[in-house]
């Protein structure tokens, strides 16, 4: 099983950038994808962006061109940098795993003005 802590998220304002974090433990990403997921209020769980260890992403239409997703292996650490953030980006957004039936807690991310 992998342990997954996100931070990074925060309150900002239309326009505006947030860097995501997704940090794991136990037995670490390996040669996962990391997959990272968001939440909207009253709304299901969606896919938003992946990166293999290779460094494939892929990323749904929405986000495609203000999102971008990377990783840093040796560190175990994956990462999500959001630009130019609209309201409908406001999510708790997480991060897995495939296959991983553990989630850790998500981080809020609020944009509003």
């Amino acid at each position: 099983q992998v342990q997954l802590v996100e931070s990074g998220g925060g309150l900002v304002q239309p326009g505006e950038s947030l860097r995501l974090s997704c940090a794991a433990s136990g037995s670490g990403f390996g040669k996962n994808d990391i997959r990272w997921y968001r939440r909207a209020p009253g709304k299901q769980r969606e896919l938003v962006a992946t990166i293999s260890y290779g460094g494939r992403t892929y990323y749904i239409d929405s986000v495609k061109g203000r999102f971008t997703t990377s990783r840093d292996n040796a560190k175990n650490t994956g990462y999500l940098q959001m630009n130019s953030l609209k309201p409908e980006d406001t999510a708790v957004y997480y991060c897995n795993v495939p296959n991983n039936s553990h989630w850790g807690q998500g981080t809020q991310v609020t944009v509003s003005s």
